[in-house]
């Protein structure tokens, strides 16, 4: 039996020099690109990662989406990743070369990790290119430190509560918050400006892009889902 090979592609951040070289000579030599987008309660689509794909001037006749609910609802995610593994099954039993993206790291918070998971069941043969996170893309951007010497790092998803919040600060010298989207609040019950040092963003390596040091400013905007904060003990 013919059999192809698949590749899981980091796209980095969103600024589209951030993928490695491995990363685009390997979608300019793929045969079929899928790539994650959102699906949302009004029926609109989106994809991060099909707005980083299309600055590369690929066929787009190789390219195909899947779509995942904006919820924390995982039956329709687990349906779109069955149904997205069996059209990737029938591409490999074709001997074609697909290729599989992810915004930021391939392997850090990444939707394909579950279709990681099927294509091991299946012993498919796939390699991995890492890629760059948004949390280290915003410490160049800040000309900041993410650590040094001994200092530890810890990075959070959708914290949940003020005590884990508080414990992360107290127990580590730099706290990255990402999917900060539902949970401001109580990042602003915790945060104490005169105790930590707050570097907050979104929509990094696009046009759209915006830091601040200041987090009342932050506070006042409408928070997208690609955001992200750091948060350093304070050294004055």
């Amino acid at each position: 039996m013919i059999e192809g090979k698949i590749y899981g592609v980091s796209l980095g951040p969103g600024d589209a020099d951030l993928i490695t070289l491995k990363g685009l000579k390997t979608l300019q030599q793929a045969d079929k690109i899928y790539y994650p987008g959102s699906l949302f309660k009004d029926g609109r689509k989106e994809s991060y990662s099909l707005s980083i794909l299309n600055q590369y001037d690929l066929d787009s006749n190789k390219l195909e989406g899947f779509y995942l609910k904006m919820d924390l609802e995982r039956e329709q995610a687990k349906v779109i990743y069955e149904t997205t593994f069996q059209h990737i099954l029938s591409d490999y039993k074709k001997g074609l070369s697909i290729a599989i993206v992810s915004e930021g790291d391939i392997s850090t918070y990444s939707s394909f990790s579950y279709l990681l998971e099927k294509m091991q069941e299946h012993d498919l043969a796939i390699d991995l290119i890492p890629g760059i996170s948004s949390y280290l893309h915003l410490a160049s951007e800040s000309k900041m430190p993410l650590c040094l010497q001994n200092e530890k790092v810890v990075v959070i998803p959708r914290v949940q509560t003020k005590a884990e919040l508080q414990e992360a600060i107290d127990n580590f010298d730099t706290v990255v918050l990402m999917k900060i989207i539902s949970v401001i609040d109580i990042i602003t019950s915790v945060i104490d400006t005169e105790k930590h040092s707050i570097t907050y963003a979104e929509r990094l390596g696009t046009d759209q892009q915006f830091i601040t040091n200041d987090w009342a400013t932050a506070n006042k905007r409408e928070i997208p889902y690609f955001s992200l904060i750091i948060i350093k003990k304070s050294t004055s």
